[in-house]
């Protein structure tokens, strides 16, 4: 098995041309009949070796963990992180395995994370902004290192945490202001994950893996708070609210096929459930709330899924031509 990625390392090192990779791709896409940009393909197992290796390497580290957590302080963690490094100059380097890549780096910064908070006896705000700086650092550091496509949401996430940590520890931010901070910051990472999309419109090179990384970030940091305004969460919501939640969707659905992404629709799927589950319950059908919920959603998920292609040309059609230079290449 190989991927696109490998395609083009195959052409830098001169064993392909890009011609003859060109025409393969060609010949793949009108044999198969598939939109490779609609697929929304990245990196995740390559085969059962790479579960294999998943498994032993959090053995390897766990078995580390318990015997430094005797050091006390921070020397356990670093051990752990340094292991994580380690493990992944190898099966990540040399090997490139993408499993692997993710739990290595998940361990990496995760370690890193911690090294502050096994200072304190009592972690403070001031902890937790050095945690997040602390892994924002790290997670550049493994970037420049293995270019693991997911190391970029993680580094921008620990980043984020840094500020709202800074922000807490000075008491610059109301706790009714958090829910609009965040849905800011869900708009600032999903800038940055269209910026990695739109360098890459064909999705063939490792920075659409990257995109899609971001996307996934952003998604709840988008969702999250829009719903929770709503009063979804409370369980404060009437039948008017839950109408503005379908409406919410409904956006949600037609920028998440704009974009070609499909994580804002997945992660905002739970709000949906549990609103047409109260949406059935009004109309009396509390008995078969959940199945109709779950047959209404999946019959137009699947009819969305299996039209996907059409819907996107529909939707980029009506938006203006300078946003359109910005989004994938629709076929």
């Amino acid at each position: 098995m190989y991927s696109d990625e490998d395609l083009n390392q195959a052409v830098s090192k001169g064993v392909l041309t890009s011609q003859s990779v060109t025409a393969f791709r060609q010949f793949v896409e009108q044999s198969k009949k598939q939109y490779r940009q609609d697929e929304e393909n990245f990196r995740l197992i390559t085969g059962f070796n790479d579960i294999f290796v998943v498994i032993a390497c959090a053995l390897v580290l766990a078995s580390i963990g318990w015997l430094t957590q005797h050091t006390g302080h921070f020397a356990g963690s670093l051990a752990f992180s340094a292991a994580a490094w380690g493990l992944a100059e190898f099966f990540v380097l040399r090997r490139r395995m993408a499993l692997p890549a993710i739990g290595l780096l998940l361990a990496f910064l995760g370690g890193l994370f911690a090294t502050p908070l096994m200072m304190a006896s009592t972690p403070h705000p001031q902890w937790f902004m050095l945690s997040g700086l602390l892994t924002a650092i790290g997670g550049w550091l493994h970037w420049r290192r293995f270019h693991v496509p997911v190391t970029v949401a993680a580094g921008v996430a620990g980043a984020g945490f840094a500020v709202f940590a800074m922000l807490a520890a000075n008491r610059m931010i109301s706790p009714d202001w958090i829910e609009a901070a965040l849905f800011a910051c869900g708009l600032l990472v999903f800038a940055v994950a269209m910026y990695w999309d739109s360098s890459d419109k064909e999705r063939i090179t490792r920075r659409s893996d990257v995109a899609f990384w971001l996307h996934l970030l952003a998604a709840p940091l988008l969702v999250h708070p829009i719903f929770s305004a709503l009063g979804i969460l409370s369980g404060s919501a009437d039948l008017n609210s839950m109408v503005i939640v379908l409406a919410v969707y409904l956006v949600l659905g037609l920028v998440s096929i704009a974009v070609d992404r499909r994580a804002l629709m997945v992660s905002a799927l739970g709000y949906v459930i549990y609103a047409l589950s109260n949406l059935f319950d009004t109309f009396g059908m509390v008995q078969a709330n959940f199945a109709m919920t779950g047959l209404v959603i999946g019959s137009v998920l699947l009819l969305l899924s299996a039209f996907w292609h059409q819907a996107r040309q529909v939707v980029v059609n009506v938006l203006p031509l300078p946003l359109r230079s910005h989004l994938p290449i629709s076929q």
